[in-house]
C-alpha cells in the first residue's frame, strides 16, 4: 500500500495520511500514535453519515486511552475523502472499505485483529455492526452509538418512493434536512455543524436502500456476532428509530453486551452537551475487554446447539397439507414441476437436483432457455433468483481470488498444484484458469457425482487442457484419501460443498485431509453461505441431489466456518462477500 504522510505538530501529534482500498482508492485517515512505548491496542473511531472522521477527534482525548492508538477514517465521498459527495458503489463496498482500513492498521501498526476496539455512531455503526456479521474479525470490542438501523423519513412512503424513482430514472441523491439543533444540545457542537466545509448533506439513493435492507438484515440475524459489544441508545432522537437498536441488542450471542439507554440524548450521542456519560460508558466497557485475555466464543457445534441447527429443524418439519401453509408449499411445489415442463433451468433442477453440479453449471451459463417465448421467460425469471445471481457474484470472487493465490505461490517461488476437492461440471476453476496470465503446475479436478466427472473430463478436453488437469471421482468427506494425494496441493479450493452438509464433523474431516496434505504456507479458498434471504423457499419447494429428498440447508455464520477453518489448522487472510451478504469466497494460509 502507498501512504503519504505528514505530520502537523499543530494539531497534538496527529498524523494525516491516506491508505489504498480494495479497489485502489486513496481513502484519508488520522491517526494519533498511542503515548505509551508499547501500545495496548488500537481504536478505530467510525463517523456518522453525513460527516468525517474531524467530526469524532474528541474522542481521542476525551476517551482518556492513550495507551491506545487511535485511527479515524473519512469514508468514501465524505470528508477529505475521493469520490462524488455521499456515494459509494453500495453499501458493501463501503463494508469492505473498512475491512481495508482495519487491515492497514494491523499491517502497518503492528496489531492483532483481537487487538483492535471499534467506536462507531450512527451509519458509521452500521458499517461496524455489517463487518462483524459478515466478515467475522474476533475484534476485542465493538461500541456502537446510536446506530442508523432504521432512518426516520418523515415522508409517508418515502422509502418506497426513492426505490421507485431509482428504479425508473437511475441513482440520484437525497438531501438531509435535518438540523444541527436537533443532533446535539451542545451549542458548540451545533455551531461547528453549521459552518463546516466538509459536511455532505446528500447521500446517494443507492446508499439509503442499501442501508435499510442491510440493517435489516443484520439486526435479524445479530445471533451471528461473536464479540464484546455495547449499545448506546440516544434516548429523544429524532433521526432514527429505537427498536431495530434494541432487537439487535437482545439477538446479540456474546455474553458480554451492553445496552446504555441515556435519557434526552439526541441523535449525536458522542457529540451531546453531556457526552461524558456515553463516553464514560465506552472507556469503562473497551477496558473491561482489554484487561481480559481475549477469548472468542467457540461456535464449532453449531450444527448441535445453536441457533441455525433451531432454524434448520423448524424447515425440516412439515407443515399439515391441509394447513394453510401447507397448502400454499404444496401448490408451489406443483407450479415448478408444471414450469418445468417449458424451462430448462427448472427440468434441470427437477432432474437432477437444486443443488446438484448441473443445475450449477447451469446457472452459470446464464442462458434462458425453454420451449417458447414462454419458456424462456420463465426461464429468465428462475436465473434472476436473487440465490443464482449470488451463485454467479461467488463465481466472479472465486476466480479472482483463485488468481491472486496463484500469484502469491508464485512470488513465494512455490509450486501451483491445484485441488479443487467438488468441482461439480470444473467451470469456475477452469474458467479461472483460463482468465489467469499464470498458469499452475498441475489442476486436479474432483467430485463424487460421476454424471459431473464425465462432464468435467469433457470440458477439459474442450479446453485442451489435458496437459496438466485431470478429472477424478472421489470422496469430498475421505480425510485419508485427501492426506494422500499426490502431488501435495500448493492451493486447496472447496466451493459451494460445506454448505450442503449440516454436520461440522464431515467439514473436520474433510479440512483435516486437506490439512494433512498441504505445507505449511500453502492456501485454500473456501465458501460459506453465512444467510439466505428464501431459506424456506428452498427447504419447503426444491429438491436436493441426494435422492430428490427437500433441500434444507443449516447455514454456517462467517464466524463458524472461520472457526472450523482455523481449527484445522489455517490461518484467513482475505474474503469477499456479494452485496446481499448471502455468499463468502475467503483465503487461508496453512500454517
Amino acid at each position: 500500500m502507498s501512504v503519504d504522510s505528514t505530520l502537523d505538530p499543530a494539531t497534538d501529534g496527529v498524523e494525516e495520511t491516506t491508505f489504498r482500498t480494495h479497489d485502489g482508492t486513496e481513502l484519508f485517515y488520522r491517526k494519533w500514535p498511542a503515548k505509551s512505548k508499547k501500545p495496548k491496542g488500537a481504536i478505530v473511531l467510525l463517523h456518522r453519515g453525513h460527516e468525517h472522521g474531524g467530526r469524532v477527534s474528541h474522542l481521542v482525548e476525551e476517551l482518556g486511552l492513550s495507551d491506545f492508538a487511535f485511527y479515524a477514517w473519512d469514508a468514501r465521498g465524505h470528508g477529505r475523502s475521493p469520490g462524488e459527495r455521499g456515494y459509494s458503489p453500495s453499501f458493501a463496498a463501503s463494508v469492505r472499505d473498512l475491512d481495508s482500513f482495519v487491515k492497514h492498521i494491523c499491517e502497518t501498526g503492528g496489531f492483532a485483529v483481537k487487538d483492535i476496539a471499534v467506536i462507531a455512531q450512527s451509519v458509521g455503526a452500521v458499517l461496524a455492526a455489517t463487518w462483524v456479521h459478515d466478515y467475522a474479525p474476533p475484534i476485542r470490542a465493538l461500541v456502537l452509538a446510536s446506530p442508523a438501523f432504521s432512518v426516520k423519513l418523515y415522508v409517508p412512503f418515502a422509502r418506497e418512493g426513492i426505490w421507485l424513482w431509482q428504479k425508473l430514472k437511475g441513482q440520484f441523491f437525497v438531501n438531509s434536512y435535518v438540523k444541527a439543533k436537533f443532533l446535539t444540545h451542545d451549542p458548540a457542537r451545533i455551531a461547528s455543524f453549521d459552518n463546516d466545509p466538509l459536511i455532505t448533506r446528500a447521500i446517494a439513493s443507492n446508499i439509503l436502500l442499501d442501508l435499510y435492507t442491510t440493517a435489516e438484515r443484520v439486526v435479524n440475524d445479530a445471533r451471528a456476532i461473536i464479540v464484546p459489544t455495547q449499545m448506546l441508545i440516544s434516548g429523544s432522537d429524532w433521526v432514527v428509530r429505537h427498536s431495530p437498536q434494541h432487537r439487535f441488542y437482545e439477538n446479540l450471542a456474546h455474553p458480554l453486551k451492553e445496552r446504555h439507554v441515556l435519557k434526552g440524548f439526541y441523535h449525536d450521542t458522542l457529540g451531546e452537551k453531556d457526552r461524558a456519560i456515553a463516553v464514560a460508558h465506552a472507556r469503562r466497557f473497551i477496558l473491561e475487554c482489554f484487561d481480559v485475555k481475549p477469548e472468542a466464543l467457540d461456535v464449532t457445534k453449531a450444527h448441535q446447539t445453536g441457533f441455525t441447527r433451531d432454524e434448520q429443524d423448524r424447515l425440516s418439519s412439515p407443515h399439515d397439507l391441509l394447513s394453510l401453509k401447507g397448502l400454499y408449499w404444496a401448490l408451489y411445489r406443483a407450479s415448478i414441476r408444471f414450469s418445468a415442463l417449458f424451462s430448462k433451468g427448472l427440468k434441470t433442477g427437477v432432474d437432477t437436483g437444486f443443488d446438484s453440479g448441473s443445475t450449477l453449471d447451469y446457472v452459470y451459463e446464464n442462458e434462458p432457455r425453454g420451449m417458447g417465448p414462454g419458456g424462456k421467460l420463465i426461464d429468465k425469471q428462475f436465473l434472476q433468483a436473487i440465490g443464482w445471481r449470488g451463485i454467479r457474484q461467488r463465481k466472479v470472487h472465486l476466480e479472482e481470488l483463485i488468481d491472486t493465490a496463484l500469484s502469491k505461490l508464485q512470488q513465494a517461488g512455490r509450486s501451483t498444484n491445484i485441488l479443487d476437492i467438488a468441482a461439480g461440471h470444473g467451470r469456475y476453476v477452469l474458467d479461472a484458469i483460463a482468465k489467469s496470465t499464470l498458469k499452475p503446475t498441475s489442476v486436479r479436478l474432483q467430485d463424487y457425482s460421476p454424471i459431473n466427472v464425465e462432464a468435467g473430463r469433457k470440458s477439459i478436453a474442450e479446453r485442451k487442457l489435458e496437459e496438466i488437469a485431470s478429472f477424478h471421482q472421489a470422496d469430498a468427506f475421505d480425510g485419508e484419501k485427501l492426506a494422500a494425494i499426490q502431488p501435495a496441493p500448493d492451493l486447496a479450493i472447496v466451493s459451494g460443498l460445506y454448505e450442503l452438509f449440516p454436520d461440522n464433523a464431515l467439514i473436520e474431516r474433510s479440512l483435516g485431509g486437506l490439512a494433512k496434505s498441504m505445507q505449511a504456507g500453502s492456501l485454500l479458498i473456501y465458501t460459506n453461505q453465512p444467510w439466505h434471504p428464501q431459506l424456506e423457499m428452498i427447504a419447503r419447494a426444491l429438491t436436493s441431489h441426494r435422492g430428490g429428498e427437500a433441500w434444507v440447508m443449516r447455514r454456517r455464520t462467517q464466524a463458524e466456518m472461520d472457526q472450523l477453518v482455523a481449527a484445522a489448522g489455517f490461518r484467513k487472510i482475505d474474503q469477499r462477500i456479494d452485496e446481499w451478504g448471502i455468499f463468502t469466497v475467503c483465503v487461508a494460509e496453512r500454517i
